[in-house]
């Protein structure tokens, strides 16, 4: 896969962020190797979110109208051979689908719930927090 994915969920009453969290960290369908570096600013301007958007509705079980990309993220994570984008995509339901989430063998977590992954994923986390909350 040639992308990174992460998830959130901001409510738009609280404001209260939460991210997605699976059992290999916190970006979709594939986990970071080891050796992962993350670089602010990057973005691939021939990946557009479409075809992501869509992959993660199937993958949830939402339509894709229910969904958006985050267009203020801009994060790249090199892996040796190669320099992936990171999306970050909202879920745009009034509550967090918790039970759908769950079936694909993720969580949703605040942020110092994810004091214990490796320093990539927490860069891309910080990130995408001030990306969502506008900092």
């Amino acid at each position: 896969m040639d992308y990174r994915v992460i998830l959130f969920h901001k409510h738009a009453t609280s404001a209260r962020t939460r991210f997605v969290r699976f059992s290999h960290g916190v970006c979709a369908f594939e986990g970071l190797p080891p050796l992962a570096q993350v670089h602010a600013g990057g973005s691939d301007p021939a990946l557009h979110p479409a075809p992501v958007l869509q992959r993660v509705a199937e993958l949830l079980g939402l339509e894709p109208d229910m969904l958006h990309a985050e267009e203020s993220f801009h994060f790249n994570v090199e892996i040796p051979g190669e320099c992936l984008p990171v999306l970050l995509i909202g879920i745009d339901t009034v509550d967090p689908p918790f039970e759908l989430v769950t079936r694909v063998d993720g969580e949703f977590i605040d942020l110092t719930q994810a004091r214990d992954l490796p320093p990539p994923e927490l860069e891309l986390l910080r990130g995408a927090y001030e990306a969502v909350l506008g900092g």
